[in-house]
């Protein structure tokens, strides 16, 4: 198994979790992930929508194994310029709002300027509105404060903030002393780290993969059509992404999970048996579970008419699409069962 490298790890996780990515603008991390493969020594292609496939020959060419992860997250995009000189909101993917209201966030204009601003309520002020409190903070009720002298719709359109720009709101990426990683978008930045570390290693070790592989680094799984881009030869797919932890759920922060059903169905029998069968077998910590209200990259694939063996597996997260946390142990035990599966 791997020998983890911690300083490794954070060094990657900061430089990961710290490059903005929403769905749609995600260009910036795959050059980010572009220059970690190019150190590694590994051949790689842009596809045409922007994921990064990275292909590895394999020990045997009877089969093509795959995994990825996706490095698009959570995030907001401008609707429309409210008439105070405020930012009305739409969603990319499915963030809690509830979460958002306070945090810190970066414009990004088509002409590149980043401006900076804050998500609040439309009703923000407890001396002023009497349901600061108890007003719902859907996306309608959310705004962007700019930290700009703006004070009618006019006086932003003169900054070049228009309708269809991103808005990004800080992770707040912390690291903590007892293990644990908190931040916004370990779904599935947390992933993205475990496979460079994956490929970290195989190359300074010079280790061989066992079949032909392929990599990908995906851009549109929010949105839910992420691995629709898989190479049509692939047989066997893995892919890596958060495990539901909460209710009646097995999974916890600490193990990797290996997840059964979703909602769009039961992922491949054959396949998820062989990852709980080298789970036991080198005694990592994991669970098997349901996730009731989850999809992934393999429904992407399936959808997009790949003949593939699906299975997913993925480090158990807390506070899903919030505030989310996971520890460094799950990170491992992912890792290390992606590694068993693809060497």
């Amino acid at each position: 198994m791997i020998c983890f490298d911690k300083e490794l790890f954070e060094n990657i996780t900061k430089d990961i979790f710290s490059c903005d990515s929403p769905t749609g603008y995600t260009q910036n991390i795959i050059n980010k992930i572009a220059s970690y493969i190019d150190k590694y020594h590994y051949s790689y292609k842009i596809k045409n929508n922007g994921a990064l496939e990275v292909i590895i020959p394999g020990k045997n060419h009877n089969k093509v194994v795959a995994s990825s992860a996706h490095c698009d997250t959570l995030g907001l995009m401008v609707r429309s310029i409210n008439n105070d000189g405020t930012l009305a909101l739409t969603t990319l993917g499915a963030p809690i709002t509830a979460t958002l209201d306070g945090e810190y966030c970066i414009i990004y204009t088509r002409d590149n300027k980043k401006y900076t601003g804050t998500i609040l309520s439309t009703s923000p002020s407890s001396h002023v509105y009497v349901d600061a409190n108890s007003k719902n903070r859907n996306i309608d009720n959310l705004c962007v404060r700019i930290d700009e002298n703006v004070r009618t719709k006019d006086d932003v359109l003169k900054l070049n903030i228009n309708s269809g720009d991103f808005v990004c709101y800080d992770t707040k990426t912390t690291i903590t002393s007892s293990g644990f990683l908190k931040s916004r978008f370990i779904d599935d930045k947390a992933s993205v780290v475990i496979l460079l570390m994956l490929l970290d290693y195989t190359s300074k070790n010079h280790i061989e993969f066992k079949y032909d592989t392929k990599i990908y680094f995906v851009n549109y799984e929010e949105v839910g059509y992420g691995a629709a881009i898989i190479d049509d030869k692939i047989d066997e797919f893995v892919t890596i992404d958060m495990g539901c932890v909460g209710l009646d759920l097995n999974g916890n922060e600490y193990a990797v999970s290996i997840c059964a059903k979703d909602h769009s169905g039961p992922y491949d029998y054959e396949l998820t048996t062989r990852l709980i069968n080298l789970a036991k077998d080198n005694k990592l910590d994991y669970t098997v579970d349901i996730f009731p209200y989850y999809g992934s990259d393999i429904g992407a694939a399936r959808r997009a008419g790949k003949d593939i063996k699906g299975a997913l597996i993925g480090m158990g997260v807390s506070a899903s699409h919030g505030m989310e946390r996971t520890h460094i142990k799950g990170i491992i035990n992912t890792l290390n069962l992606i590694y068993l599966y693809l060497i």
